[in-house]
């Protein structure tokens, strides 16, 4: 039988994603000088990216995931399904705030942006937690109820409803967050399956965000000798 260490975990990669993507918002959030309307602009759109992006990530583990949970084990999504509903209720709570802050004047702004940054630190304190939660107590359940085969067959599921655009901007924060062996993993599976335009979208998007030696690595893995050299 399979240790829990040598099982598939269907939240590590997307979580690292969203640990970096909501961590590089609070910093953002917390250097931002909010009467610079330019500096103002570029973090409320990327608070506004990160709350979509959970916004979706929510919708989409609850359509899936936590389907999958309840189908062979019922009730057994409760916990982490209330924290979604709370979750979307901060996420619209934020929309708003941005929305306000965004409209007003720049010598006012200081107290607005203050109070936006110390909730944001809350709101990503709670789902560093929640998030462990998931990976511990959702994945015992998922491993006990389902093979690693059929977790596959769920995540696949899950990545098919993903819009290209979505998708492709979420890519951005997860691939450099994950280490050089699941990169591999993951975009040797886009190499096979992708239209080379994507996969070489990907590969282009992906060169600066990373060093130059998991480049490297992640050139040999994939077997492209061709864009190492270049």
């Amino acid at each position: 039988m399979q240790s829990s260490n040598q099982r598939y975990n269907i939240y590590g990669a997307v979580h690292k994603g969203l640990r970096t993507l909501m961590s590089d918002t609070l910093q953002r959030c917390g250097r931002t000088d909010w009467q610079d309307s330019a500096d103002c602009a570029q973090t409320i759109e990327q608070v506004r990216l990160l709350m979509d992006v959970c916004h979706s990530h929510l919708h989409h583990e609850d359509m899936f995931v936590h389907a999958a949970m309840e189908a062979r084990r019922p009730g057994s999504s409760g916990t982490t399904m209330m924290d979604h509903h709370e979750h979307v209720l901060a996420i619209k709570s934020f929309m708003a705030d941005v929305e306000v802050l965004e409209n007003t004047l720049a010598i006012l702004r200081d107290p607005l942006g203050a109070s936006l940054y110390r909730r944001l630190a809350l709101f990503v304190a709670e789902n560093f937690e929640h998030m462990a939660v998931e990976e511990t107590d959702n994945n015992a359940i998922l491993w006990a109820c389902y093979t690693d085969t059929e977790i596959h067959a769920i995540e696949r599921e899950l990545v098919s409803h993903l819009p290209p655009a979505k998708m492709m901007g979420f890519l951005r924060w997860m691939l450099p967050s994950v280490n050089a062996g699941e990169r591999a993993q993951m975009l040797g599976g886009m190499k096979q399956n992708a239209p080379a335009e994507a996969f070489d979208g990907v590969l282009a998007m992906l060169q600066p965000l990373i060093s130059s030696s998991d480049w490297d690595k992640l050139m040999r893995a994939l077997g492209c000798g061709e864009l190492e050299a270049a």
